[in-house]
């Protein structure tokens, strides 16, 4: 899996790989490297393009369409806001690849998610101290999950992005910046087209994948909406040898248990975008060599920049805060699929009898790379490891046994309590700690600790709850009582 964050291509991509892109473009299948900075494919003179015809021949009509369909593309770039990704043509590409394989919703398989969502919820109610936290109950076909998704997208994309497109333009010398003149503002424009068009092969292959809402670790739909994709659930049940209707309550009780968790714990989602973000702010591109290459690029040929490009030349460093932050997002993010892999198992029990080997198999197809593993290495180089879900799955279950439901619970009041990454190492030590045993307690010390003399509670700088709230007492988990 690649740790190059979406928007740069590896100088030394593996070959094996690439030959099988080339083979899928040889038979109509191109375009499939999201993220990846790999042009768009099917405009001559751009990579992945080839003549119209093919190898029968040269056709007028289809390279009037393309020459229309690129002008349309310029058109657009121009007028979406000049922003780093193109969301539109992102959105139009994701709908147009996945109109052959979709088609709309019936009333059965609508009335299946809404029936399997409100007998999951009357099974967590006793599994965890955090009661429902949606308010909607929701069918999506796959576009409709790309059109529900892409606001969260935004969220994820833009910094990087943001960072990537500025980065080498910042880095190149005074004198490279001044040739390029106007061809700078043009090259953003096609940076938001290409960064469009990646995005948008990114999301066709995910929302071909994705079961729900939550199944890349963040809720990408509305707030407090539980939603499945009935469609993508039939697909996955067929590779398994289970009733249809159980793995659709299985993983409906996951989806509302993620739905739970992001709902009464106002910080956790805020948490996890800002480590992107944070991640983001870092990128650093060498300078050195950029002054070394540029002396070859010819400003006023945007083909040449795009080679730079694609050979590596802007490929960003990797810092120590980069890895820090994605260390904090990898570790949030176990401790999330951690938490719902506890109470799932607790709230299913023995009502469901398949209901283990259906946690083990999401756990395998985590470890495989699945969407969420895929999307989130692509964006930001991160790799959710299975081990430390495992663990994090562990150390929650030994709470819940030895400090109780609302005990276990009541770490998500504040993200100082909750387990960090050396915990994960050994969860029996951290269930062990005695002011477990009053988290409200230790969140006053903690809270104590971080003020300074002289200073009100919570004027530290704080590298760890920065976008966190300082009150614990008003982000604790909301009592069914």
């Amino acid at each position: 899996m690649s740790d190059i964050p979406f928007g740069f291509g590896s100088a030394d991509r593996d070959p094996d790989e690439e030959r099988r892109r080339r083979d899928l473009e040889g038979r109509g299948q191109g375009g499939q490297d999201p993220f990846g900075f790999s042009g768009f494919p099917g405009f001559p003179g751009m990579p992945g393009a080839g003549m119209p015809g093919g190898a029968g021949g040269f056709d007028v009509n289809q390279l009037g369409q393309m020459l229309t369909q690129l002008g349309q593309m310029l058109s657009q770039a121009q007028s979406s806001g000049g922003g780093p990704v193109n969301y539109d043509l992102a959105a139009q590409l994701a709908r147009q690849q996945l109109a052959s394989t979709t088609s709309s919703l019936t009333g059965a398989q609508r009335a299946a998610v809404s029936d399997a969502v409100k007998l999951a919820e009357l099974w967590l109610d006793p599994a965890t101290d955090f009661p429902a936290g949606a308010t909607e109950t929701k069918a999506w076909s796959a576009s409709e999950w790309v059109d529900a998704s892409l606001p969260t997208w935004k969220r994820l994309c833009d910094p990087v992005a943001q960072r990537v497109s500025s980065a080498w333009v910042e880095a190149m010398p005074e004198e490279v910046r001044s040739a390029a003149g106007p061809m700078i503002a043009m090259l953003g424009q096609m940076g938001g087209l290409a960064f469009g068009s990646q995005l948008g092969n990114g999301l066709a292959q995910l929302a071909a994948e994705v079961v729900s809402s939550t199944d890349i670790g963040v809720p990408v739909g509305p707030d407090r909406t539980a939603a499945l994709l009935p469609e993508n659930i039939e697909k996955f049940t067929k590779d398994l040898d289970r009733p249809s209707s159980e793995v659709m309550i299985f993983l409906a009780a996951r989806e509302a248990a993620h739905q739970r968790l992001f709902a009464h714990v106002p910080w956790l989602k805020e948490r996890l975008l800002g480590a992107v973000e944070q991640y983001a702010s870092g990128i650093r591109v060498d300078t050195s060599r950029i002054e070394e290459l540029a002396r070859g690029i010819d400003p006023s040929n945007p083909a040449a920049i795009e080679e730079a490009m694609q050979s590596g030349m802007f490929e960003p460093e990797t810092t120590p805060e980069q890895k820090a932050a994605l260390a904090r997002l990898e570790t949030l993010l176990a401790l999330i699929e951690g938490w719902v892999d506890a109470v799932v198992a607790d709230a299913v029990g023995d009502r469901l009898p398949g209901a283990e080997a259906l946690r083990e198999t999401l756990r395998r197809r985590r470890g495989a790379g699945g969407p969420a593993e895929q999307a989130f290495a692509t964006v930001v180089g991160l790799e959710l490891r299975p081990r430390r879900l495992r663990a994090a799955a562990e150390l929650w279950r030994l709470l819940g046994e030895q400090r109780g439901i609302a005990g276990r619970d009541a770490l998500w009041a504040h993200p100082d309590l909750v387990p960090s990454a050396d915990d994960l190492d050994d969860p029996a030590a951290f269930v062990g700690r005695a002011e477990l045993a009053d988290p409200i307690a230790e969140l006053e010390k903690l809270r104590d600790q971080k003020a300074p003399e002289g200073d009100s509670p919570g004027a530290k700088a704080d590298d760890t709850t920065d976008d966190g709230p300082e009150d614990g007492g008003s982000d604790g988990p909301e009592k069914t009582g």
